[in-house]
């Protein structure tokens, strides 16, 4: 069997700002010398979909890598490096078990379906505010700031918190975003937001739990804490398990929306399609999810074994940037084409949730957002357009737009 040390591996620059503003032609080279594997800064890439899909599968040999990944960076000891290491998805395997339990039962497709009046009137609030021109006017704003206000409120809202509270907390949540860069000169600031972040989910909880009778025993908060009780969570992997809802849920429903109304901003005809037909939004979610999506996840192996002939040694760091798999022209037919009327083969769909038992359990109410949101953004912002120069995030970790500024008339 092939040696690592054997392969002729292109490397993938994952941490230049060249390749974050256009890593398809990156990887496209990549795969000019290695069909499935490369090498980067900071350990392997899988860069081939189907790759990605069956190594995903292969739970009882992969790790996830947290505590790998936070002495990488040097963070041991820090507020951030110790809830990395002990979130949610580094729980003891009957907790964390537990809690996808309470989560599955209730982030469900009949439950997203239950929120979307509450999605519906929370983008259109956030609208009304934004969009303060008449129709004959010129009006102007970073989308992508724009949007980040809808994730937070729709999660604010499901567990009870204050709505005045939002400000305060989503530039926290968006220093915090960009940790899995990897980038040093960026902690200091991470720190410091993940102990506000930390302050502010703790108050919250003794709150309720001090007058319980203040919000709605139906909210995820409540649930949260009566299960918590019940299954022997303590105080601090609560309060984890709450900053994670909020962390997980902010950057990627904001990312994908932000790229999702800059794709249509190129294609006017779709984007007049996606104010007109709310249903068919539907349609749109799942193509822009294969077309983008800004995660690039980690793994690490936990025993070596041998995959298409290549052996993989024990604490070998794999990277799995979903971020470029749907664009794998291998498996997805004219994959450079952006069509939401492309058929889908159940055998080839976009793996934008991940996979196997860390499959993100909020995927139904990512969905019903972001279908949600850009129906009622495109019937109230009329000719979008580019008004400024665009930036790209860190493709490690959350990838994407790093601003959005757009002209626009108000909607008549």
């Amino acid at each position: 069997m092939p040696q690592l040390a054997g392969l002729d591996l292109p490397y993938l620059p994952m941490e230049d700002p060249a390749f974050a503003a256009d890593p398809h032609a990156g990887i496209r080279k990549a795969r000019e010398r290695h069909p499935w594997l490369a090498e980067s800064k900071f350990g392997l890439v899988v860069h081939e979909y189907a790759a990605m899909n069956e190594l995903f599968r292969m739970e009882d040999r992969l790790r996830v890598p947290y505590a790998g990944i936070v002495q990488m960076v040097g963070q041991e000891g820090t507020p951030w490096g110790r809830f990395t290491e002990e979130q949610m998805i580094s729980l003891p395997e009957s907790q964390h078990a537990l809690m996808r339990r309470v989560f599955a039962a209730r982030f469900t497709p009949r439950y997203a379906n239950h929120l979307r009046p509450m999605m519906r009137d929370t983008i259109s609030a956030l609208l009304d505010r934004w969009i303060d021109v008449a129709p004959e006017e010129t009006g102007r704003m970073d989308f992508e700031r724009f949007a980040s206000h809808f994730p937070i409120s729709v999660m604010f809202a499901l567990v009870g918190a204050p709505q005045e509270d939002i400000a305060e907390m989503r530039d926290d949540l968006e220093t915090i975003g960009l940790a899995h860069s990897y980038e040093l000169e960026r902690f200091p600031a991470i720190q410091q937001a993940i102990v506000r972040l930390d302050a502010y989910v703790e108050s919250l909880v003794a709150r309720r739990r001090a007058d319980p009778a203040a919000g709605d025993r139906d909210d995820l908060l409540h649930l949260l804490i009566e299960t918590g009780d019940d299954g022997g969570i303590t105080a601090r992997q609560l309060a984890d398990l709450i900053m994670f809802f909020f962390i997980a849920g902010y950057d990627t429903a904001k990312n994908v929306l932000t790229y999702t109304m800059y794709t249509l901003i190129e294609r006017p005809e779709l984007y007049a399609r996606a104010a007109a037909d709310h249903d068919w939004c539907r349609k749109l979610i799942e193509e822009a999810l294969r077309w983008y999506n800004p995660g690039t996840v980690a793994r690490i192996v936990d025993q070596p074994f041998t995959y298409r002939g290549v052996d993989l040694p024990a604490e070998t760091m794999l990277f799995f940037p979903i971020s470029i798999s749907g664009r794998d022209p291998v498996n997805f037919a004219d994959q450079q084409d952006f069509d939401p009327d492309r058929a889908i083969d159940p055998h080839r769909r976009h793996i934008a949730f991940g996979l196997g038992k860390h499959m993100c359990l909020g995927q139904y109410i990512a969905r019903a957002q972001l279908q949600e949101a850009i129906h009622q953004v495109a019937r109230r912002i009329a000719n979008p357009r580019l008004d400024g120069p665009l930036e790209h995030r860190p493709f490690f970790g959350t990838w994407g737009l790093m601003g959005l500024p757009i002209a626009y008339e108000a909607a008549a």
